[in-house]
């Protein structure tokens, strides 16, 4: 992981968010990964304890807990589930209805916004933080200014606000709703809590670190349903073709991604591209899906439970792989290595067969290489 962020690090390209004021004075040099897998464990690197605020990151819990509360049926009625093929901030809307696009543009996550109970501003805005906070594991607050920023800022999602109340697509006062959107965006976050957030939704709504379900399975695949073809705005269908995964970026520079039922991974940089995509954050998720062969559509003989199995030479254990290495299988094996190195004796050597694997997914086994070499002088690997 640390090697991923070194190797986009050098990259310059792309600026902050200007329009709100806030977000354009951020630290540019900052750089952080996660990973979270189904076993709860979080890992990072680079600027890992930076916070920074969520933005359009929150769309897909606001989802969420949507759907969770009223069903897929009543949501869509409100928000449609198509891609716009256009920016964030477009008026996304169709003719007749009214109905966002989607929920992930601006337009359509205010409407999901306004599906959220609540007697008022305070009221909806801490049903929706409570939400995000059990997705992320911990108690997540709001960065007030920030949200002073977005809403002085704010005309253009005010106006959509007024448009969608025309079309009796949202109901109340409109001021409370877009008012909610703007404290929504504004929470803080680390790298950590977007990747154990994305985690919960890549494990059928259940938090791994926490061991609590959050959001049902059918809750969890729905949103990320919609984080695949939505999920990057107008770049989302070539993010798709390249990447593979569901994911949500964020104007304050992050990006989420889901890998279903292996594990949510996050990363942070704050220039973004003509999209309002993070240009850093982008190349380290597409990055590590590519040699971890994460792409939905990949073709996996057996990605969760890969064949491994232990056996003894006169030099010490063999332990042999075969079928292919995901994240998780990648998991599986660093908790064997390590038992059967605290069982083995220092001058036994122990070697990794991975030549069964090299004939079915050799980006893995250099990776496998480069760990072994620079970690373990122990073991020996056989391609």
């Amino acid at each position: 992981m640390q090697k991923v962020i070194d190797e986009v690090r050098p990259i310059t390209s792309g600026e902050p968010a200007s329009y709100i004021p806030e977000l354009a004075a951020a630290d540019t040099d900052l750089l952080a990964l996660g990973v979270v897998g189904p076993r709860g464990r979080v890992i990072t690197v680079g600027d890992d304890t930076s916070e920074f605020t969520i933005q359009s990151m929150s769309k897909p819990f606001v989802l969420a807990l949507a759907l969770q509360n009223l069903g897929r049926d009543a949501v869509m009625a409100r928000v449609g589930a198509e891609p716009s093929g256009e920016p964030f901030n477009a008026i996304s809307l169709e003719p007749v209805s009214g109905r966002p696009a989607n929920p992930m543009v601006n337009a359509g996550a205010i409407a999901t916004t306004a599906l959220i109970s609540g007697v008022d501003i305070d009221d909806r805005t801490g049903r929706i933080v409570a939400a995000m906070s059990a997705f992320a594991g911990r108690s997540l607050w709001i960065d007030e200014s920030v949200y002073a920023s977005e809403s002085a800022t704010g005309d253009r999602n005010r106006a959509f606000g007024h448009l969608l109340k025309s079309y009796g697509i949202i109901s109340g006062a409109v001021g409370d709703v877009v008012e909610t959107y703007f404290r929504q965006c504004a929470v803080r976050v680390t790298v950590r809590d977007l990747a154990v957030m994305a985690a919960t939704l890549a494990l059928g709504g259940v938090n791994p670190v926490t061991g609590r379900r959050v959001v049902s399975e059918r809750v969890a695949r729905d949103v990320a349903s919609v984080m695949a073809s939505c999920g990057m705005y107008d770049f989302s269908g070539e993010w798709l073709l390249r990447v593979g995964l569901p994911a949500k970026s964020g104007v304050s520079g992050g990006v989420m991604a889901v890998a279903p039922s292996q594990f949510g991974v996050a990363a942070f940089s704050p220039r973004l591209d003509a999209h309002g995509n993070s240009v850093r954050a982008s190349a380290i998720v597409e990055i590590v899906a590519d040699r971890f062969g994460m792409h939905l559509l990949e073709h996996h003989e057996s990605i969760g439970a890969p064949g491994i199995t232990v056996g003894e030479t006169a030099e010490g254990p063999v332990v042999r792989l075969g079928g292919e290495l995901g994240l998780t299988g990648a998991q599986q094996l660093q908790y064997l290595l390590r038992d059967i190195s605290a069982a083995t004796p220092e001058a036994s050597t122990i070697t990794v067969d991975a030549r069964e694997l090299a004939r079915s997914h050799p980006a893995a086994v250099s990776v496998l290489r480069t760990e072994i070499e620079a970690r373990a002088p122990r073991l020996r690997l056989v391609e």
